[in-house]
């Protein structure tokens, strides 16, 4: 019995993925990455892209419209109502944040800057992170689970997410915070020792998502923690969180 496991570990060969040495995982065709603007046919219409936004995360400050990644769920409810086929979400995952002001985007943004100078300087080799779900639906705590499997193996950049805040270096964040999970919130965060960051994983975390308007959703009227790091997605993909952390670690560059 041991020598046919040992035959077939054997067998199996090297799972882990070689990104970023290599190209990044092949994404499925349903993937939404950063959305797309052909400013050539986006025309000054009645605007249904902004209609059908369930999250209102689409503007028209000029000429074409702006998407608000951090309020946007990608649900491709604009590119479905766009007339002229002007709106399309492309395959970049690259969408990792340090500035929410960044996250607003139009046409083609290309990569967003997530590289944070002080984080890259203390953490370049080892990095602790402590996550909380506060009121998500657990799709984006699967999606960060999936980094500690054996094909992304998180821990071979150093980082690792650990059980207590004491020995973390930075604090993850999930979901829209309702009222309840305020003070869990805010006592993690008191507990992780300085310097300390703290990553907005979600449309929930980072805008309060599809609960913004409640009134029990904290994150839907303000930041509830200083933030340094915003992942957009509804989920984000595994490979956005992987890009974003080891973007800000300045573990490659932006």
């Amino acid at each position: 019995m041991l020598m046919n496991i040992i035959r077939t570990r054997f067998k199996q060969g090297n799972r882990t993925l070689s990104y970023p040495d290599g190209p990044p995982p092949s994404l499925p065709a349903r993937f939404p990455g950063l959305p797309e603007v052909d400013t050539s046919r986006c025309s000054a219409c009645n605007a249904p892209c902004l209609i059908a936004c369930p999250t209102h995360a689409i503007s028209r400050p000029a000429e074409n419209p702006a998407f608000d990644l951090g309020l946007c769920v990608f649900c491709r409810e604009c590119e479905h109502a766009c007339p002229y086929g002007a709106i399309a979400f492309g395959k970049n995952h690259r969408m990792a944040s340090s500035s929410k002001r960044d996250l607003i985007v139009e046409g083609n943004a290309g990569t967003l800057r997530a590289t944070n100078p002080d984080a890259s300087s203390l953490f370049n080799r080892v990095f602790s992170i402590r996550v909380v779900s506060a009121g998500g639906c657990g799709a984006c705590e699967a999606d960060t689970n999936v980094l500690n499997t054996l094909a992304w193996d998180l821990g071979r950049f150093g980082v690792q997410f650990v059980a207590s805040p004491r020995h973390a270096d930075a604090l993850l964040l999930v979901g829209p915070v309702p009222e309840n999970m305020e003070h869990a919130v805010k006592d993690t965060y008191d507990a992780i020792p300085s310097p300390k960051f703290v990553i907005a994983t979600g449309a929930c975390a980072i805008s309060g998502g599809m609960f913004a308007n409640r009134p029990e959703c904290l994150i839907g009227k303000g930041a509830v923690l200083p933030t340094d790091l915003y992942i957009p997605g509804c989920p984000p993909h595994p490979l956005t969180i992987l890009d974003g952390i080891l973007r800000f670690l300045g573990r490659i560059p932006d």
